[in-house]
């Protein structure tokens, strides 16, 4: 550990110590059974290597033990046998060099939880379980979600300097577990009045949650390689792109670059902003089977060859379809990539928010990259003319709530994309306007 996380950890090991041996000293170490402190310690450790991940993190199912713990011990020895599960099951890992010995000292601050629930057992001389002691039993549970939150803000915020904020969801997440152990927990102090050491039922449960634990993580991981496989079809079907027309390949790239900013800017769903990158990356993707002498024509196209060039978001998504999965989802973006929000746009005429939202997005940063962007058929369009057109553009072309969040982030990013734009064959915007007013479109 580094000398702030250490002094972290040590603060925190300290106060543990501090907090236990008062209570100790205050409650008393009232008779109890030796054979249950062991079996309790060995049993807990043992659930203390059954990891399964929650959200973002991981947790233990040691709730189910920890409750009888508190029926079974007297309060004051309930912290130091927690203590004492939770370094028994690290020392494999310890031993096999794979936990430096020094981080033993954070079993104490992960003992913190202990130390409340022990101390209203104790303050309220909690003898045999009843429900009629309920709430008793709720205020002990939250005082272990407020010492473990605590001891965790503290360690994590002032040993390795993250924000507070930022720390907020783990705990809640590992929590919730705790919260729906609890009572399977209780059921089992209950069942040890009836029967000496039944708390040792649990464990078969917690097999079987290992067994649930390992399953989820395989499908994770296969999920994991799966997005991977996806995105490595994405960009190698990029690189085709690029390599069989090298304006449309980075022409791609700045659409992208443009359609996740917007997308940020409009706070959507992480799985959305994966079908805007994508569908941004792949857009024209149904070009590499338009003809050579259309895309580079000089000049505006006719109607035949319009009708030619629109086929090309249909070809793009049966090339999608192919490649199935995540991709075909892709291609119904790409599909919708130029209709119009007053449906005046191919190949479907779909009108306002039939069109899915990422083939709205994309559609904005198609035209922006399209009209700072020299073409065979006109010079590019100054930032400030383009942005006008966008603008001019919204509610019949665009999306409105698009169309002002994509004006937003380029007014807040001007230079950058006035440098991309210069990059890719700088501007003569009143002759650019002039000429595309002369009939090309704002994106091809």
């Amino acid at each position: 550990m580094g000398r702030r996380e250490f002094a972290a950890q040590a603060f925190v090991a300290v106060l543990f110590v501090a907090a236990a041996g008062a209570l100790l000293a205050l409650d008393g170490a009232r008779p109890f059974d030796v054979i249950d402190l062991l079996l309790l310690v060995v049993a807990t450790a043992a659930l203390g290597r059954l990891e399964f991940e929650v959200g973002s993190v991981f947790t233990v199912p040691t709730q189910l033990l920890f409750v009888p713990m508190l029926f079974v011990l007297p309060p004051a020895i309930v912290p130091f046998a927690v203590a004492a599960e939770i370094a028994l099951e690290r020392l494999p890992a310890t031993a096999a060099g794979r936990w430096h010995p020094q981080r033993l000292l954070l079993v104490l601050g992960d003992a913190w939880f202990a130390i409340g629930p022990a101390v209203v057992f104790a303050v309220f001389d909690v003898g045999a379980p009843s429900l009629a002691d309920w709430p008793i039993y709720v205020l002990a549970l939250a005082s272990q979600f407020a010492g473990d939150f605590g001891c965790f803000l503290l360690r994590f915020s002032v040993g390795h300097g993250l924000a507070s904020r930022a720390l907020l969801r783990a705990p809640l997440e590992s929590a919730l577990v705790d919260l729906l152990l609890s009572p399977i927990g209780l059921l089992a102090a209950y069942a040890t009045v009836l029967q000496p050491r039944a708390y040792l039922l649990v464990l078969p449960l917690a097999a079987l949650l290992a067994v649930f634990a390992r399953e989820r993580r395989e499908r994770i991981d296969n999920a994991i390689e799966l997005s991977s496989a996806y995105r490595g079809t994405a960009l190698l079907l990029g690189d085709v792109l690029t390599e069989d027309d090298e304006y449309t390949g980075v022409h791609s790239q700045g659409v992208v670059a443009l359609a996740l900013v917007i997308a940020d800017a409009l706070h959507v769903r992480d799985d959305e902003r994966l079908l805007v990158e994508f569908g941004a990356m792949l857009h024209d993707i149904g070009k590499i089977r338009t003809p050579k002498e259309i895309l580079n024509k000089a000049g505006p196209l006719n109607g035949e060859e319009w009708e030619i060039m629109n086929k090309h978001t249909i070809t793009g998504q049966r090339l999608l379809d192919r490649v199935g999965g995540r991709l075909r989802d892709v291609g119904v973006v790409v599909r919708s990539s130029h209709e119009r929000w007053d449906g005046d746009g191919y190949p479907d005429r779909l009108a306002g928010e039939a069109i899915p939202l990422a083939s709205r997005i994309v559609a904005v940063a198609d035209a922006y990259s399209a009209m700072t962007t020299r073409r065979s058929y006109r010079d590019a369009l100054s930032h400030e003319v383009a942005v006008a057109e966008l603008g001019a553009n919204a509610g019949t072309q665009f999306d409105p709530a698009v169309t002002q969040a994509a004006i937003t982030v380029l007014s807040e990013q001007h230079e950058a994309y006035v440098a991309r734009a210069g990059s890719n064959g700088g501007a003569n915007a009143d002759q650019a306007a002039a000429r595309s007013a002369a009939g090309a479109p704002p994106a091809k």
